[in-house]
């Protein structure tokens, strides 16, 4: 795989992620409520505290900072997409869905706290990941509140994740090709880390080439982080991944191992994080470093 142009050390890259990320998590401490009612904040704040690689608000922070974009706002976008996330998890770990009992290298939020709050939990974290986009004090401009909010609920909704979730749980046991298996997963998990992209440069004033670069970026972001993702729930066991390793093939889900082979998978992934890197090139941005070395995250991700 072909690395980025002028990459970040390894060492800049990890310092740089290690502070973000610890940006992030003291935010969405800050953010998300521990005194809502009937122990819904200590569910909220179970589902999303101390656990997570944080790739999504990682990609909105990288991309708003090559672009110069609004801090404020970009730190809000990338809790906001990191509870959509989170909200995400919850619900796909419950009995009517993946039914699966660890997450995150702990219990389910369904097993720690039952389904019904789960389900509560998981509606509340939603709603406040729009609640951040839109700060009653003023402090963001309300056009790109009201972008940013409408970036987020289309990869969220159906034509995104919650779309994408409804046709995996519809192809069990149904062999897909990988024009379908990528449709699916374009869905269910790139829009998201898309959106993750196009919320970072909405915080900016990037060129419409930039936008559909970056946006371009994104997708093979979403795409090789699924097919990474597959190849790891076949290589890697449950104590490394955090969640329950093989429960794929278990429930005879469609993957890219399955259609493809091992080695043919993991070709494929460093195929598409090279479109990724050749994406952010025709940007010509300055500061793209992060996102490159992003990318290379993604395909290296061992968890």
């Amino acid at each position: 795989m072909n690395g980025p142009q002028q990459p970040a050390p390894a060492a800049d890259f990890a310092g740089w992620r290690a502070h973000q990320q610890g940006v992030v998590e003291q935010a969405l401490s800050r953010w998300v409520p521990a005194d809502s009612p009937a122990r819904l904040g200590e569910a909220m704040r179970y589902a999303v505290l101390d656990g997570g690689k944080r790739l999504r608000p990682l990609l909105v922070l990288a991309t708003a900072e090559a672009l110069g974009g609004h801090p404020g706002a970009a730190l809000r976008a990338a809790c906001a997409v990191e509870l959509i996330h989170a909200y995400s998890l919850v619900h796909d770990d419950m009995p009517c869905m993946d039914n699966d009992v660890l997450r995150r290298g702990k219990p389910t939020v369904h097993v720690q706290f039952g389904e019904a709050q789960a389900l509560l939990a998981g509606d509340a974290l939603q709603a406040l990941a729009f609640e951040l986009l839109v700060p009653g004090d003023g402090s963001l401009p309300a056009e790109l509140s009201a972008r940013l909010c409408r970036l987020l609920a289309v990869a969220a909704g159906a034509d995104g994740m919650a779309g994408g979730q409804a046709v995996d749980l519809a192809s069990v046991g149904v062999a897909l090709d990988r024009a379908a298996l990528e449709a699916m997963h374009r869905r269910k998990t790139g829009a998201l880390l898309q959106a993750s992209v196009t919320m970072g440069a909405a915080t900016a004033a990037a060129t419409p080439q930039q936008q559909a670069d970056l946006a371009e970026y994104g997708a093979c972001i979403g795409l090789a982080f699924q097919v990474v993702d597959d190849i790891l729930d076949v290589t890697a066991d449950s104590a490394t991944l955090g969640k329950t390793a093989g429960k794929d093939a278990a429930a005879d889900k469609p993957t890219f191992v399955s259609l493809m082979g091992l080695a043919p998978a993991q070709s494929y992934a460093d195929a598409v994080l090279d479109r990724a890197h050749q994406a952010l090139r025709r940007c010509g941005l300055q500061q793209a470093d992060h996102l490159h070395a992003l990318a290379d995250w993604v395909g290296r991700r061992a968890s």
